[in-house]
């Protein structure tokens, strides 16, 4: 057997899901927001939302790392959603410098009408696959974020 030939197939392979993963992330960061209801928040504040939503309470800086965007621009998303009254402030209990963030009463009903809504205009894209392609898409996908998890890289 070949093992020189075959590595470099199963590099070809690896190098090929890089380029489709590269190519279909954005597109699907397009579908999801063209998929946002009209009247609620936008994409980046959902994102902000489900962050505290998922992790609760946290400080600017996690959040920041979490969303992947810069402390600059999580404040002004923290004022905007402090302004609807989805979001406050709290000090921190130990570190004077922080602030921690934390989802209001309304901001937790917010995140509970709109999410699965969303979740459900999305999910429209996955009915391209059938019931069997859509399991396996799943677990290969458990699958990655295991790893990534496993590189100290958790959602």
């Amino acid at each position: 057997m070949d093992t020189v030939g075959s590595g470099s197939r199963a590099g070809e392979r690896a190098l090929r899901l890089v380029d489709e993963f590269a190519a279909f992330g954005p597109s699907y960061i397009k579908w999801v927001k063209s998929r946002m209801h009209e009247g609620g928040p936008s994409y980046a504040r959902m994102r902000l939302l489900g962050a505290l939503h998922c992790g609760g309470p946290q400080i600017m800086t996690s959040i920041s790392d979490e969303l992947g965007v810069t402390r600059r621009n999580v404040t002004a998303l923290v004022d905007a959603l402090e302004d609807e009254g989805l979001v406050r402030r709290k000090a921190h209990p130990t570190d004077r410098r922080a602030t921690v963030i934390e989802l209001t009463d309304e901001g937790a009903r917010t995140m509970e009408r709109r999410f699965d809504k969303h979740r459900a205009a999305v999910a429209e894209l996955f009915e391209e696959l059938s019931e069997d392609d859509q399991r396996e898409l799943a677990t290969h996908l458990s699958t990655l974020r295991e790893a990534l998890r496993g590189r100290g890289f958790s959602c």
